[in-house]
């Protein structure tokens, strides 16, 4: 009710206000209207003047085509505004044509024009036809009729959208008024519209309605036509209709769709600034961790024992003054398989005692490996197996190939399987575990400072395998027990506890010896060590004695040299043979070789060699003198070389074949022992191993003052110092075969380097294009553009020269193992002094453990270190 008491209001205020400016507007048309005279010689004067240039500009589109197009156009604007119901518009659009056609044929007083130009038509032919006196008369008559109605349309259209709001209003409030209330409305728009048929029109109201009607110039009569047959399809197309007249419904629907797409809109915003704030977090944790790791290793790097700047202990033989530490950490306890997995015997499930079932499983892990394809290590596993087994078990399983171990293989690898799918916080859940293993058991105090132990877990129980075709591979190492462990530690401080229900076997206190505890493997009955870690003092002090010893045996080699040449011409059979095999390690760099026993590997060294092993060439590849070498040397690995020697040499060889089998020794009259007696009479400490790292380390120093240059890139020099290192492990044999990825990893390295060259060829192309439109036009501009690319040029060159000089590298490497001699062989300060020099970071040499290895020569050597 209030509602309607309210539009009563308003509707009352409205037509107060118009019955003022109608009073209005009456009053100036009788003291403003010009005479009529005046009028009918604008409109002649307007005639004979513009009408031959509107038929040119316009063509068919006459200026009656443009009034339809006016009328159109205005009636779809009081259509689009007033569209609640289609019987307002289709009543709405008559009488606005109507109106307007009158309006604009008579004008009232404010445009003071009587009349306008005649009404033109196009005939069927394309002339253009004059109206006929009736016909304009006709026109002016009906143009009279409406043109006093017409003054209140713009009014009526305000109406109709101030009572649209309303409606608009009242739906928001409840459906079924909106409904009544529009029923309503459509009914008073109509009584309206009759109502202002015949009111005259104010002066706003022309305004407005001229500033509605479409932008043409009534001069040269060239606005936007249309022709009849187009404004008929636009009245009639119900697609255009809807454009033009939005209901209700449609508003409402817009509006609907418009909040779902804001909706959407909040949604993703929210989400991106969530993924923005999450990715923050991340890259502020990554920071944090970051900084962190590095505050820890300045911390580390501040607590680091630079022991080397304290000098040396008392030359009593004293390696520490006190030694504290927790002792070896056990393997776990077996645990038995499940139920569900069993061992078959000749098809049938078999329960086997825990002992036993943790040896089969043993093999079980190996099934899939070439090893238990192998009949020595087949018959050493079976043979060590049946020893554990019961009497019982071992009537039973008799024949190893009876024996089916694929579901205990099955459960092992589906365990591997579930370790590898852990997810990342299960994973870290481990490390942490064992992070607190190594806090506990991977570090000792040695003379009060804190220094980690590098092997301080007790090796696990398993299947011996062991390097090339060894005679024991496949047997059973046995699971250590404390009972068999020799602690070495301070009197002074707590003994380590061993296992509940354990004890050592023995706990000494000296301090002559490196090693914290030991015990005897039951492979080979050889001593395995718990030792300090390579990084660690008595390791450092120990590589650092070696490599000194090496420098001192420089000052020395030239006589030592001459004495064991002049051993070749010596009437003694086994000083001739002395001088032959400390030429060859002294030239060839070969191991002394150690006698062995009958079930090892059939490995040799220089004093262990055979006579097979070796063919004499008086000529050979245009050379004199050959001794061709053949044979096994440590870890299985071939030795074959091809190499000119001595005249006298080779007569000594000859010499000390003859007679002989090819399987009895070379040497028969030496040993490595009397051999390292020989060279410690020539200079305190020098053994047939100080002569190996001797030639090693002197090979290092020439070769890296050979290939490096000052003009060098950082590739190019790391390339020089692998090849100085490769030179160096041929030289020792430090073979090893190519990696099983070694194909997969250069194919992949192949294709980054013919992308990159497919890079450099479009940079060059874009340069030498930006050259010329820079030549043709030049300009600070394309100048930038120009440096740009010769930039990028330049950076992909350099890309694509390391990347080849890395393929380089790779293949000559391939069979190479440059680990072993830079890691044993050869003095690090030559190859920090190097770094130093030529810029070259450190890392790039060596990594991280390796730099805490030889952390005493990186602190030490300066860049004129010599060795």
């Amino acid at each position: 009710m209030k509602v309607k008491k309210e539009e009563k209001d308003e509707k009352g205020k409205r037509k107060s206000a118009h019955h003022q400016e109608k009073h209005e507007h009456r009053h100036r048309k009788k003291s403003n209207s010009p005479s009529e005279e005046t009028v009918k010689e604008r409109h002649s004067k307007l005639n004979g003047k513009h009408h031959r240039s509107s038929a040119n500009h316009c063509g068919s589109g006459s200026l009656g085509n443009v009034l339809q197009e006016s009328r159109i156009s205005s009636s779809g604007k009081v259509k689009a505004d007033s569209a609640n119901s289609a019987s307002d518009a289709d009543s709405m659009d008559v009488d606005t044509k109507e109106g307007i056609e009158k309006s604009l044929m008579s004008l009232d007083g404010n445009n003071n024009l009587a009349a306008m130009t005649p009404w033109h038509e196009e005939s069927g032919n394309g002339e253009v036809k004059k109206e006929t006196p009736e016909e304009t008369s006709k026109h002016k008559r009906k143009s009279k009729h409406n043109n006093d109605g017409h003054s209140h349309k713009k009014e009526k259209k305000r109406d109709k959208g101030d009572e649209l709001q309303t409606s608009r209003e009242k739906n928001n409030r409840s459906s079924k008024t909106s409904k009544s209330s529009t029923g309503d409305k459509r009914h008073k728009t109509s009584a309206k519209v009759k109502r202002s048929e015949n009111s005259p029109m104010s002066e706003t109201a022309i305004k407005e309605e001229k500033d509605e009607l479409p932008n043409f110039d009534l001069i040269s009569g060239c606005g936007q036509v249309k022709s009849d047959a187009e404004m008929t399809k636009e009245k009639h197309s119900p697609g255009k209709a809807a454009e033009k007249e939005p209901t209700a419904r449609t508003t409402k629907e817009k509006k609907r769709g418009q909040e779902k797409k804001r909706k959407s809109n909040s949604l993703e915003h929210d989400e991106a600034k969530k993924n923005k704030v999450k990715k923050e977090e991340d890259e502020y944790e990554d920071k944090k961790e970051e900084s962190e790791k590095k505050a820890k290793q300045a911390e580390e790097e501040a607590d680091k024992w630079k022991w080397w700047e304290e000098g040396k202990h008392a030359e009593n033989g004293q390696k520490w003054r006190s030694l504290e530490h927790k002792g070896p950490l056990f393997p776990p306890e077996y645990e038995p398989l499940p139920s569900s997995v069993s061992f078959l015997y000749n098809g049938t499930p078999v329960i086997l005692r825990p002992a036993t079932e943790e040896v089969a499983t043993f093999y079980a892990k190996m099934l899939d490996h070439e090893f238990t394809t192998k009949e020595v290590f087949q018959n050493n596993f079976f043979t060590d197996w049946k020893e554990v087994m019961t009497e019982t078990e071992r009537q039973l399983i008799s024949d190893l190939s009876q024996c089916d171990f694929s579901n205990i293989h099955k459960y092992f690898v589906e365990k591997t399987e579930e370790k590898r799918n852990m997810t990342k916080e299960e994973k870290q859940v481990l490390k942490e575990e064992a992070n607190k293993l190594t806090e506990e058991y991977g570090y000792c105090l040695l003379d009060g400072h804190r220094e980690k132990i590098g092997n301080f877990r007790v090796e696990p129980p398993g299947l011996f395998r062991g390097r090339g075709e060894h005679p024991k591979m496949g047997k059973l190492k046995k699971r250590v027990q404390p009972e068999d462990v020799i602690i070495n530690c301070s009197k002074d401080v707590k003994i380590p506890e061993p296992p509940p229900g354990h004890r050592w076997k023995k706990v000494q206190h000296d301090n002559t010896v490196t090693w914290l505890a030991s015990w005897v493997e039951n492979i080979h009955g050889h001593i395995k060590y718990i030792m300090l870690n390579p990084s660690s003092k008595l390791k450092g002090e120990k590589d650092w004695q070696k490599y000194e010893t090496a420098r001192k045996l420089k000052l020395s080699v030239d006589s030592i040299r001459s004495e064991y040449q002049s051993a070749w011409t010596s009437c003694e059979m086994k000083q001739r043979q002395y001088g032959v095999a400390l030429y060859f390690i002294d030239k060839l760099a070969l191991r002394a070789g150690n006698e062995k026993d009958d079930d090892t590997a059939d490995t040799v060294g220089c004093c262990s060699l055979r006579v097979e092993h070796i063919n004499l060439h008086r000529h050979l590849d245009s050379l004199d003198y050959v001794v061709e070498f053949d044979f096994l040397g440590k870890d299985s690995i071939r030795y074959y070389n091809k190499v000119p020697v001595e005249k006298q040499v080779y007569k000594n060889l000859k010499l000390f074949m003859n007679s002989k089998n090819p399987d009895d020794d070379l040497f028969d009259r030496i040993s490595t022992t009397y051999l390292n007696k020989k060279l410690n009479e020539a200079m305190p400490g020098l053994t047939a191993k100080v002569f190996r790292t001797f030639n090693a380390s002197t090979t290092l120093q020439e070769q890296l003052n050979q290939l490096t240059t000052d003009d060098m890139t950082l590739p190019e020099k790391i390339l020089a110092y692998n090849r100085a290192n490769r030179a160096v492990a041929i030289l020792c044999n430090h073979q090893r075969a190519a990696p099983k990825t070694f194909e997969k990893s250069m194919q992949l390295l192949q294709e980054k380097i013919k992308k990159k060259q497919e890079e450099v060829e479009k940079a060059k192309k874009e340069l030498k294009q930006a050259k010329k439109e820079h030549k043709q036009l030049p300009s600070e501009v394309s100048k930038k553009l120009v440096q740009k690319m010769e930039k990028t040029v330049k950076r992909l060159l350099e890309q694509l020269k390391k990347l080849q000089l890395l393929e380089t590298d790779r293949n000559e490497n391939k069979v190479i193992a440059l680990g072993t001699s830079k890691l044993n062989y050869l003095d690090p300060r030559i190859s920090v002094a190097w770094c130093k020099k030529n810029n070259v970071p450190v890392e790039k040499i060596y990594n991280k453990t390796q730099r805490a290895k030889f952390a005493w020569a990186i602190d030490m050597a300066d860049e004129n270190f010599q060795f």
